[in-house]
């Protein structure tokens, strides 16, 4: 649930102080229906129709917990607050003989003690503005050098968290101790292993500041960048190339459905309101089509801005004299006569998928290609005009790609199993005539031409002057040949290497170089045609090594 922020509260007291009682009342009805709706969406995601996909929710509350840069150094504050109280009160029941026995406990008066907690609690404060000023300058370079949609790496890394939450942790700890170290008390005396503890942490917070150092000197470098963003891409297309592939259903149902819901009567589908389409309860969309009787059809794909008013998809409600529908089951609310979408299946819709206002990471593939594709783009501007950086990013994703082109693509096809009556011998007959699940929900799922045309294709359209890259970019095709599995994929290839050689030929200043490329592109398209490719290794040969290698074979037949 969205709460407001900080500044609509201070924007609207501003208001209501200087508004009359008929804008007073006013303001006062805006806020309420906006606190209303906001209630409502909650319902609406946490509700018991909608929590099938508890698993997924979780999952994402909790990525967007330790997106935050909150989470950990405060989730670090409370154990420090919470272990000063516990080892004090060790001490007062622990053996002070037994400390003096300990080489480098702390055995010192209550002066001392109180000198050591007040130097402690001072320094480690200042280490830790010191080491979020450092986090703020590395977050503008980041910015200016990676874009700033790759801000989000840098918050969400959890070593830079760790070591803040360290340095504020042992702050509030040494305050509190600090607190109890009591002058006049001769009974208690000094909390001895509390000011050891103290000491132990205020140099595992010089280490730790050493670290940080280190890590941040570490995580700015681009190769550093490119394969976190390889790393996340890599993680969501197993996600999605193997979790999500329903191919054993496929192997079992019958058809029909497939090739005829598009013919039944269609209720368009819009979004509850506008953002970027993040997350797909798929469990959810189930059992709602299953509860209405009909298939949900989801056009747009993860990361795709829509408004209120965009049609996408489709709610297909089966007819009334379909088989399926003359099935029992053992479901009391499934809609055995399909019905019409209502008010109350387009609330639960609402909790089926997840808008939000900005893009994140969520499991989209295409956000995590897209970010080695920016960085692509932006090392090729005439600001940075890095070009070894967009080829490493080339690299990178056809590592990503590779990997795609191997694995069995996902389904868009979503069905369920309905628990079938037993008892009777006419259920059991028609349940041998039926087929093993029922379609429910169909989605739209990219193919690997819209991933390569949307990464690589992207950079291709920046770099079109720039010789290194696209050789990289040609080299990549031939990479990726060595993955294929079809003549589909084949194509694409091909198509791509058209397009690199058109762009050199148009962009490229020398017809030297133009001519370089082209025979690159040339014998790629070649090599790429030819039958076994994929067991053979390409070495590009151009007309200057063609050349040199001509001459030294005719001066050493001479010699």
């Amino acid at each position: 649930m969205e709460l407001l922020t900080i500044k609509e509260i201070l924007r609207s007291f501003l208001e209501l102080l200087t508004l009359t009682k008929h804008a007073k009342d006013s303001l006062f009805n805006r806020l309420s229906t906006s606190s209303l709706k906001r209630l409502r969406q909650f319902f609406q995601l946490w509700s018991l129709k909608t929590l099938t996909n508890l698993p997924d929710r979780l999952t994402n509350l909790w990525q967007q917990l330790i997106g935050s840069y909150w989470f950990i150094p405060t989730a670090c504050v409370l154990v420090g607050i919470l272990l000063a109280p516990i080892l004090v009160t060790i001490d007062e029941h622990f053996d002070r003989d037994m400390v003096k026995e300990i080489t480098f406990a702390f055995t010192g008066d209550d002066d001392a003690a109180r000198a050591i907690m007040t130097t402690i609690a001072g320094a480690v404060l200042g280490v830790a503005g010191t080491t979020f000023s450092i986090t703020i300058a590395v977050l503008s370079m980041a910015s200016s050098q990676f874009g700033p949609r790759l801000l989000r790496n840098f918050l969400t890394d959890t070593p830079n968290q760790f070591v803040l939450g360290a340095f504020i942790g042992t702050f509030s700890y040494s305050l509190l101790v600090l607190k109890a170290i009591h002058k006049y008390d001769v009974g208690f005396g000094v909390p001895q292993l509390s000011v050891t503890f103290a000491i132990i942490m205020a140099i595992i917070c010089a280490l730790l500041l050493v670290y940080f150092v280190q890590h941040m000197v570490h995580a700015i470098q681009a190769s550093h960048v490119i394969q976190g963003a390889s790393n996340e891409a890599i993680k969501n297309i197993h996600y999605w190339y193997n979790d999500r592939c329903d191919i054993e259903h496929q192997r079992n149902i019958e058809h029909h459905d497939i090739k005829q819901f598009h013919h039944w009567s269609a209720t368009p589908i819009y979004p509850p309101h506008s953002g970027y389409l993040q997350q797909i309860y798929f469990e959810s969309l189930i059992t709602l089509s299953q509860d209405y009787g009909g298939v949900v059809q989801i056009n747009s794909s993860l990361g795709h801005f829509v408004t209120d008013k965009n049609v996408i998809g489709y709610f297909y409600q089966r007819p009334a004299d379909h088989p399926i529908n003359l099935q029992k089951t053992k479901t009391p609310h499934l809609a055995l006569v399909p019905r019409s979408p209502d008010g109350l299946f387009w609330q639960r819709f609402a909790g089926c998928i997840r808008l939000e206002q900005r893009l994140t990471q969520s499991n989209d593939i295409a956000y995590s290609l897209g970010q080695m594709t920016e960085i692509a783009v932006r090392a090729l501007s005439t600001g940075i005009n890095d070009p070894k950086t967009a080829v490493n990013c080339v690299q990178s994703l056809t590592s990503c790609l590779s990997i795609m082109m191997r694995c069995q693509p996902p389904t868009p096809y979503h069905f369920y199993k309905p628990m079938n009556e037993t008892d009777t011998a006419n259920s059991v007959s028609y349940q041998s005539q039926q087929p093993s699940a029922i379609l429910a929900v169909v989605t739209h799922m990219p193919k690997i031409s819209d991933f390569i045309d949307s990464s690589l294709g992207e950079i291709r359209r920046y770099a079109a002057a720039d010789l290194m890259v696209l050789k990289a970019l040609c080299q990549a095709m031939i990479d990726l040949n060595y993955a294929r599995v079809n003549d589909a994929q084949q194509q694409t290839l091909i198509h791509e290497i058209k397009l690199i050689e058109r762009a050199g030929a148009d962009n490229l200043n020398y017809h030297q170089l133009a001519d370089d490329l082209t025979a690159m592109c040339q014998q790629a398209e070649k090599f790429i045609m030819s039958e076994n490719a994929q067991h053979h290794y390409f070495h590009y040969v151009s007309d200057f090594d063609a050349h040199i290698r001509q001459a030294l074979q005719t001066q050493s037949k001479q010699v």
